[in-house]
């Protein structure tokens, strides 16, 4: 790691992760340039923990609940004061790197307590342009003590006590293994939106198992100029309409406390 910070703020870089054999390796490369590395396992059954030891001793390990109650654990436990979190299908690219390393010259300027960064996103082997995925960012640099992640199951969100600066440079994101995996992955938000939605949503009708999956798709595919994207900007129209029907359906069959 570098280690040449007395022009800069320390930073902590934290990797949640699950059986990420296939990624792991290249994350963790890519923030390489931390101080320190924090990865979170989910008490991984493949090579995950071993192939993140050649790179940190910092492995902490705890059963997973949901992402916001996992990241909001790990956060105090890092020893600097400003945090990078980065997920295993994201890479810091070095265009990236140099920009943070800048940043943490002097973080809090003009009183910014977090950090949005940008996301160049791929699905199926492609650079994905619109199909709602355009202005994808996350707040992933901030300051530990002023920032926590909201309650929500799925894409939750930073809180933070303080202002919030945009970085110019992009995180490379690859959210597709198989699309095998990626129905999963659907499948399980849908099970963690159910929650969510229970609190906020009234009696289920046709409206919320017709009329906004196929809002969903109209949005993404040509709203948002998914077309654009070809057959990879379809099949997110399309996916994007199933992970809403579904989120109704496992809300239905949780109040009705069957899974």
């Amino acid at each position: 790691m570098e280690t040449h910070t007395s022009h800069r703020q320390k930073v902590t870089a934290i990797i949640p992760c699950y059986n990420e054999e296939h990624n792991i390796r290249d994350v963790l490369e890519s923030v390489s340039f931390a101080d320190e590395i924090m990865v979170v396992d989910s008490y991984s059954t493949d090579k995950t923990v071993e192939i993140a030891k050649e790179y940190t001793d910092f492995i902490i390990k705890r059963v997973f609940d949901y992402p916001s109650y996992q990241k909001n654990w790990a956060i105090p436990q890092a020893n600097n004061e400003w945090i990078l979190l980065v997920d295993a299908d994201e890479r810091v690219t070095p265009e990236l790197k140099e920009e943070v390393l800048e940043i943490l010259k002097n973080p809090g300027k003009d009183n910014f307590v977090a950090y949005w960064i940008k996301r160049m996103n791929h699905f199926m082997g492609e650079r994905i342009h619109y199909s709602g995925w355009r202005n994808d960012k996350v707040i992933r640099l901030f300051h530990r003590d002023l920032c926590k992640y909201d309650n929500r199951h799925v894409h939750e969100e930073i809180v933070t006590e303080g202002k919030v600066g945009m970085l110019k440079n992009k995180f490379y994101h690859n959210t597709y293994t198989t699309f095998d995996a990626y129905i999963n992955k659907l499948n399980r938000y849908a099970t963690w939106q159910a929650e969510d939605y229970d609190k906020k949503t009234g009696k289920l009708t046709p409206y919320h198992f017709v009329i906004k999956p196929f809002w969903s798709f109209f949005k993404h595919y040509i709203v948002q100029s998914g077309f654009r994207d070809g057959t990879p900007g379809l099949v997110i129209g399309y996916v994007q309409c199933y992970a809403v029907f579904m989120r109704y359906v496992k809300l239905w069959l949780l109040r009705r406390n069957r899974k």
